[in-house]
């Protein structure tokens, strides 16, 4: 499957931000906690999730799309010993079953996750949690299968992270919820914190939450009636419609933006000279009065520092600014391969080692044949693609499909020449 791509236009008008990805995903996983019916409202229709959805079909969930993004779910009857292999291996968020299949059921067995290839993302992170919680893992390498089971001996009843994981946080906020427990160390992405609340509504008391010290004092009540939730707006997608209005030199409007997650990337564009207009959750890019200078260097950090997810759409932001910007991917080793398709289509790259990059503007992209490496990259070279002079054609835009809901048709609405083709 292919995007193909005739860039060099100025876009128009308004765009509404989705439900974010990354608060669905563990969200979901969340209902498989409880016998009670979830009703979850804002879930972005995409890969990832059309994926879980289906991995939790085949342990046996009820599910029901009351419109186009609103899920009604019900998981009485689950069996994880039915759950299907080859699912778990498409998507790396099939990780965040293991909280809740272990707080459930106690045991899991559970094959490798899958997802996008973007550096060394090790499982022994969420293995070494469950061993100090109390449990026994072992891997049959033949099988690819993980079998986690509980041990004779007695778990922890505080645990450390090694570093700031989102999913080894979702996953212990997954399993605290019916076993309480206190975390150093969590993650505090906004997406963590949704699924916090949602916890929150179905009975657990949590302290500390959007600190990096949380303590899970009270389980989930399997007693009351439906519960609802609205997933946040998804904030890498709201950055990624602002760097598009900037890059293409267009006037849009961003509709549903959570502004205060992005309070470094939105100071990172007003250091590039790009104008803004903030009122609420609304944000306009006013990209054709916007005189673009680069900035000395964008470094990637744990929230609330500057997301990973944001560095490669930012990167061709710097391709069309005047002067060099440094690009410091500090969190994962594999995420700026990209930069060898933006090089195809022009842009001033210099690969200093597997985490840092220079970039020199202004370059005229030019369209040429790319392929999207990961999610992200999809994204970011769909950018490249409506900045560059010609026609693009991006393969593997399937990949894109994982995180962005209709791109294409979304992105028509502003004027953009793009469609889907295989």
């Amino acid at each position: 499957m292919k995007f193909i791509v005739n860039g060099g236009k100025k876009l128009k008008g308004e765009i509404t931000v989705g439900g974010s990805k990354n608060a669905a995903l563990p969200i979901l996983a969340a209902t498989l906690l409880t016998k009670r019916t979830c009703v979850i409202k804002n879930v972005p229709h995409i890969g990832d999730v059309l994926v879980m959805l289906e991995l939790f079909e085949s342990m046996g969930s009820e599910i029901e799309w009351l419109d186009e993004n609103t899920l009604k779910i019900r998981n009485e009857n689950l069996d994880p010993t039915k759950i299907s292999k080859t699912l778990t291996r498409k998507i790396r968020s099939s990780i965040l079953l293991i909280g809740p299949l272990l707080a459930r059921f106690k045991e899991v067995k559970i094959n490798t996750p899958g997802g996008c290839h973007i550096g060394i993302r090790p499982m022994d992170a969420h293995f070494d949690l469950f061993k100090d919680l109390g449990f026994d893992i072992k891997y049959n390498e033949q099988k690819d299968l993980y079998s986690i089971t509980k041990s004779k001996k007695k778990g922890f009843k505080h645990v450390t992270l090694k570093e700031f994981s989102v999913t080894a946080t979702e996953n212990l906020l997954l399993f605290g919820s019916k076993n309480p427990l206190s975390v150093s160390i969590a993650a505090t992405e906004p997406h963590v914190q949704d699924l916090g609340r949602f916890l929150i509504k179905l009975g657990a008391k949590i302290d500390g939450l959007g600190t990096h010290d949380i303590q899970i004092k009270k389980t989930i009540s399997e007693t009351g009636g439906e519960v609802r939730h609205t997933i946040v707006s998804d904030y890498i997608e709201a950055g990624t419609f602002m760097i598009l209005g900037a890059a293409t030199s267009s006037d849009i409007t961003i509709k549903k933006v959570p502004v205060d997650d992005l309070v470094l990337p939105i100071q990172k564009l007003k250091e590039f000279g790009v104008k803004l207009e903030i009122k609420g959750n609304t944000v306009k890019v006013l990209g054709s009065k916007s005189k673009l200078k680069a900035v000395s260097k964008i470094k990637t950090e744990p929230y609330p520092g500057f997301p990973s997810d944001l560095q490669a759409p930012f990167a061709v932001l710097a391709t069309q600014a005047t002067g060099e910007t440094l690009i410091f991917e500090s969190m994962y080793e594999g995420r700026l391969k990209y930069l060898y398709e933006l090089d195809k289509m022009g842009a001033s790259v210099s690969i200093l080692d597997t985490h840092r990059a220079r970039i020199l503007g202004p370059k005229k992209l030019k369209g040429k044949n790319v392929e999207s490496l990961d999610l992200r990259a999809g994204a970011t070279l769909i950018i490249a693609a409506l900045v560059a002079q010609g026609e693009s054609v991006l393969h593997e835009a399937d990949r894109v499909d994982r995180g962005y809901e209709k791109i294409e048709e979304r992105l028509k609405t502003l004027g953009a020449q793009i469609k889907r083709e295989g």
